[in-house]
């Protein structure tokens, strides 16, 4: 099983915005990714400074969205509908999807239901929910 680390995620996005400008071509989970990072300008310069990349804090506490936690989401939800996993998702984001008109916005939209249901699950000490994701994805499309 793949289990990074903080700093290998970081690495990783830092890694794959970098290919943009290196002329090497990137592997296909690095090609999505930078596809993401691309619609985030947010993040541009912190993801070109790796070392300031892996030293950055991102407390509740502070206010500050974590841009790797973020791209990490949408890197989640695209791995999840490629598969469609869990069973039902691809349904739940077509009708996202056709309600915002917008794929950005309604990543986002699943991303607030995939976050919410993983930190239930954190706070409960139990697996995810699949039922409830899917209840919250279906929710944001009504």
């Amino acid at each position: 099983m793949f289990n990074p680390g903080r700093d290998d995620v970081r690495r990783f996005f830092c890694e794959s915005w970098a290919q943009r400008h290196a002329g090497c071509v990137p592997t296909p989970l690095q090609s999505i990714a930078i596809d993401w990072i691309r619609l985030h300008p947010e993040y541009h310069a912190l993801l070109d400074q790796l070392d300031e990349a892996l030293a950055a804090e991102f407390s509740p506490e502070a206010g500050r969205e974590n841009p790797f936690l973020h791209l990490s989401l949408h890197l989640s939800l695209v791995e999840q509908l490629q598969i469609d996993q869990p069973p039902g998702i691809r349904a739940a984001w077509t009708g996202l999807l056709a309600k915002s008109r917008d794929e950005h916005e309604a990543a986002h939209r699943a991303m607030d239901a995939l976050a919410t249901t993983l930190w239930e699950a954190q706070r409960s000490g139990m697996p995810p929910s699949n039922e409830a994701y899917l209840e919250r994805l279906q929710r944001a499309a009504a």
